[in-house]
């Protein structure tokens, strides 16, 4: 029997309380019907018996409290909402509780936004995360010890996992499942709720936006001008005499302040607007291409692809519904 305590936090995400616990407690049915035994024990665990959830919208009744877990298998911590910093200091009994858990030989797994809480324990210190693409840029502030992986959906290691933004964490559900049990039972899984068990990229989902919350004015100029004029060829020579700044200082601040290189930037805002015309024209690949400022097809391609995950065709074809005939 494998003991799962999901967390329930303050400002938690309900769904992501709920899901993870209707996908364990299917895949007991599911083992039942193939003529197994029940695989999972899942319990939700809080600091209180009852937390209210947004705006008390819900209540949740924990199953146990803290104390009375003596050992686990694996923690789940869920989504939180609102401001961030404020839902970690909310919840910051909880963080010592996951390191004991942890030190005792349980997994631990975060959900989407539930990365920070996981964060704040110092358990990702030196390793890899997952979280929200839009949360990015706050999650390296005030974790710069970890290394986010951009646009990823599941990070593994040793024994803590992490997902991307909203939905994805039901890869790592299935992941996890899989890993438990067998491909099978992931696969019907898979299946019963719906969701593609291999996908492994945010990048098609994710929206550029540009770095700005540092404190380096001149860079800020950079990122404006570039934002402004991403259709013309800006070269990095350009950038740094327009700012009086050396070429060397100027790439080393730009690429502290925004944690892109300077050529990085400018191939994200122009495969940024060129995402937004295949989602809002009816413009064919070569028009795009020519809006944003590129003139080889195969370059295009390629850092489209790089950037996104998809070819600028696959990309235009997920996002862009064309009118339906009468």
């Amino acid at each position: 029997m494998k003991n799962i305590a999901i967390l329930v936090p303050e400002t938690a995400v309900i769904e992501a309380i709920a899901d993870p616990n209707y996908m364990f407690k299917a895949a007991n049915q599911f083992l039942e019907v193939s003529g197994k035994e029940p695989l999972f024990n899942v319990k939700l665990v809080a600091a209180k018996k009852e937390i209210k959830l947004e705006n008390s919208l819900f209540s949740v009744h924990a199953d146990m409290l803290l104390d009375e877990v003596s050992a686990t298998d694996l923690v789940f911590i869920p989504a939180i909402s609102g401001d961030v910093r404020r839902a970690v200091e909310a919840n910051k009994e909880l963080l010592p509780w996951i390191v004991d858990k942890y030190a005792k030989g349980a997994e631990v797994a975060s959900l989407c936004i539930g990365a920070f809480l996981l964060a704040a324990t110092g358990l990702l210190n030196g390793k890899k995360c997952s979280t929200h693409w839009n949360a990015a840029n706050e999650f390296r502030n005030m974790f710069p010890d970890v290394e986010l992986v951009d646009g990823s959906i599941i990070t593994e290691e040793n024994g803590i996992y992490s997902s991307g933004g909203a939905n994805s964490y039901w890869n790592l559900l299935l992941y996890l499942l899989e890993k438990y049990t067998d491909r099978d039972t992931a696969i019907l899984a898979s299946k019963y709720f719906a969701v593609d068990i291999d996908r492994n990229s945010q990048a098609s989902f994710m929206m550029f936006e540009g770095q700005k919350n540092h404190n380096d004015p001149e860079i800020i100029k950079a990122q404006e001008f570039i934002e402004k004029n991403f259709q013309e060829r800006i070269s990095v020579d350009q950038l740094a005499d327009m700012l009086a700044i050396g070429r060397r200082s100027f790439e080393r601040r730009f690429k502290k302040a925004t944690d892109n290189t300077v050529v990085e930037y400018m191939q994200r805002v122009k495969i940024e607007a060129a995402k937004r015309s295949f989602e809002r024209s009816r413009k064919n690949i070569n028009e795009v291409m020519y809006d944003v400022g590129y003139t080889d097809t195969k370059a295009f391609r390629t850092i489209f692809k790089k950037i996104t995950g998809l070819t600028p065709i696959e990309y235009r074809n997920k996002y862009k519904k064309e009118p339906a005939m009468a």
